[in-house]
């Protein structure tokens, strides 16, 4: 098992949606990127405590590379928003990559560039790539938040 870690704005459809992909294993979201130790939803909501919604995936490498997830979180969100998905607006739902090793490191600076390349967005790609610092699990109530209520399908 491999783990990587993303943030693309509210956490809860982003874990609904990677927990669909084949070679996913297990999601947990938390926070992660700020200066705040254990820090709390309503601190991260907050905006005091620099931390984003992210999302950690533990995948099979021999069923999903680190760039096949990369391709889904380009489908999951619009990395072309600062700090704003949807509704939802501030720094803790950045768009960002919080990279574990070099190889990821290297892996999203390439497919950002690609995704930058191609022409799909009209506007740049601002997703940041971050080395990864400790990644605090949220409270017990927001894991699985939405297949806890019902909800099987996420908004892109």
């Amino acid at each position: 098992m491999e783990k990587a870690i993303f943030a693309a704005g509210c956490f809860w459809g982003v874990e609904l949606n990677f927990s669909k992909v084949e070679g996913v294993k297990e999601t947990k979201v938390g926070y992660i990127g700020g200066d705040t130790e254990n820090p709390t939803y309503e601190e991260v909501c907050g905006k005091g405590t620099k931390h984003a919604e992210a999302i950690e995936i533990m995948y099979d490498p021999d069923v999903i590379s680190f760039e096949g997830l990369l391709e889904n979180l380009w489908e999951f969100h619009d990395p072309t928003t600062l700090n704003r998905q949807g509704p939802d607006v501030g720094t803790q739902y950045r768009s960002a990559v919080f990279y574990l090793n070099d190889e990821q490191k290297a892996a999203a600076e390439k497919s950002i560039a690609d995704l930058d390349a191609s022409g799909k967005f009209k506007d740049p790609v601002v997703t940041s790539l971050e080395e990864a610092t400790t990644f605090w699990p949220a409270e017990e109530y927001h894991q699985k938040y939405l297949e806890k209520k019902g909800i099987t399908i996420a908004c892109v």
